[in-house]
């Protein structure tokens, strides 16, 4: 298999994970009051979006770049 095919293959994985996914939540631990030996902390959530025009746009360059990665030479 040529490389732009493989190539193609991975973003249209990446593509189909960011429409059907849309975001992927994390929390992390901020530290809220620090008095000597008295620590505490709260969770605080965060989210990375995947923008649904740069995961349609990665879906259409992997079908193309499949297709012309698969044509015989």
């Amino acid at each position: 298999m040529k490389p732009v095919a493989l190539v193609g293959i991975v973003l249209l994985i990446l593509g189909g994970v960011g429409l059907a996914v849309g975001h992927i939540p994390f929390t992390t631990k901020e530290k809220v009051v620090d008095l000597g030996p008295l620590e505490i902390t709260a969770d605080k959530k965060h989210d990375i979006a995947f923008p649904e025009l740069a995961a349609g746009a990665a879906l259409i360059a992997g079908v193309v770049l499949l297709a012309v990665g698969m044509k015989k030479a």
